[in-house]
């Protein structure tokens, strides 16, 4: 699992102060590439390689509202990992309490630059899998 921090940013906001829902998805995406370089490889690496993830299915539960200048921690984990597919599980939560905002769950599938669907590499299928921690 990795762990972001961050302020909630005025631009994330609704007129009222309260994160925009279109935000979360953003921040699941840093949450994404967070544990990418916390566990040794960045996303970046794995476009250069000619290869990219694409969202097949998006889950998103809103639990309760997070507001302007409020420290959110976005924590993500692998869940599963297929030949040409991979799950992230997510949860956006108050980084003071621990409070829940959102929980959340990705599909992806491995493209390569033609846009066609293959098998994620074998050296990044054994990236993806290693233990937790």
């Amino acid at each position: 699992m990795s762990e972001t921090t961050f302020r909630v940013r005025y631009a994330e906001t609704d007129q009222m102060g309260i994160v925009h829902h279109a935000s979360y998805v953003v921040w699941l995406e840093e949450g994404r590439s967070s544990w990418m370089r916390a566990h040794g490889r960045s996303y970046a690496q794995f476009e250069q390689e000619g290869f990219v993830l694409a969202v097949t299915d998006l889950q998103v539960r809103y639990h309760k509202a997070a507001r302007y200048d409020q420290a959110v921690t976005v924590r993500c984990w692998v869940e599963k990992v297929r030949s040409r597919q991979l799950e992230f599980g997510y949860e956006i939560v108050d980084a003071e309490t621990g409070e829940r905002f959102v929980s959340a769950h990705t599909r992806h599938v491995c493209l390569n630059r033609q846009g066609r669907v293959v098998n994620i590499p074998e050296t990044w299928q054994d990236f993806l899998r290693q233990p937790a921690g």
